[in-house]
């Protein structure tokens, strides 16, 4: 049973807004996991995401005041953006080649794939799968398809062009179709031989 009713994130706001010493762990406490998945999606090595995360919450607890609470669902929304937010600012200052292709990568017509059968994967191989993708493709791909961003606000965020940013994403696009097309063929094959 939850102790503050439906309205958790209203009880947070009201620690924050009274000085309560609590309110940064009551924070912490009910949003940390999820915090991490988001930032997950941006960040790959696990000591840059401890990083992007502790950063985020040092922004997240000193502009805690100027948030203004909408509703619920606003603060975790709020929350996302800031994860979000540094998450990019990290990858922009810190490997702007994500976002250049390289001749080590897969030229678009060797990615090329036809639609997989997702409906045979799970949301979690699915979302594995994202998360293999290369660090520029997965994140351009989380901030289009995720986000709903638009390719020139994705140009933007990331000071890239907006054509670099659909380049991205049709690249990652055809990587993932491929990669999970790949994962159908062999659980199908593995399905045959335990029925062999």
């Amino acid at each position: 049973m939850n102790l503050f009713g439906h309205n958790k994130e209203q009880h947070i706001i009201d620690l924050f807004m009274k000085g309560d010493a609590f309110a940064m762990d009551e924070l912490y406490a009910e949003y940390a996991d999820y915090l991490t998945k988001v930032c997950s999606q941006y960040i790959e090595n696990q000591e840059n995401l401890r990083d992007v995360l502790q950063e985020a919450f040092i922004r997240i607890f000193t502009r805690i005041h100027t948030f203004e609470y909408r509703g619920k669902g606003s603060l975790k929304a709020w929350l996302t953006k800031v994860v979000i937010n540094e998450s990019l600012y990290f990858i922009r200052e810190n490997d702007r080649s994500l976002f250049v292709d390289k001749k080590d990568m897969l030229s678009l017509s060797d990615i090329e794939a036809e639609e997989p059968d997702i409906n045979s994967l799970s949301i979690h191989q699915i979302t594995d799968t994202i998360q293999k993708l290369p660090p520029g493709y997965r994140t351009v791909f989380n901030l289009y398809v995720i986000e709903g961003k638009s390719h020139k606000e994705i140009a933007k965020l990331l000071n890239i062009k907006p054509d670099s940013s659909a380049s991205q994403f049709h690249k990652a696009k055809n990587m993932l179709a491929k990669m999970l097309k790949e994962q159908n063929i062999y659980r199908g094959y593995n399905n045959e031989r335990k029925m062999a």
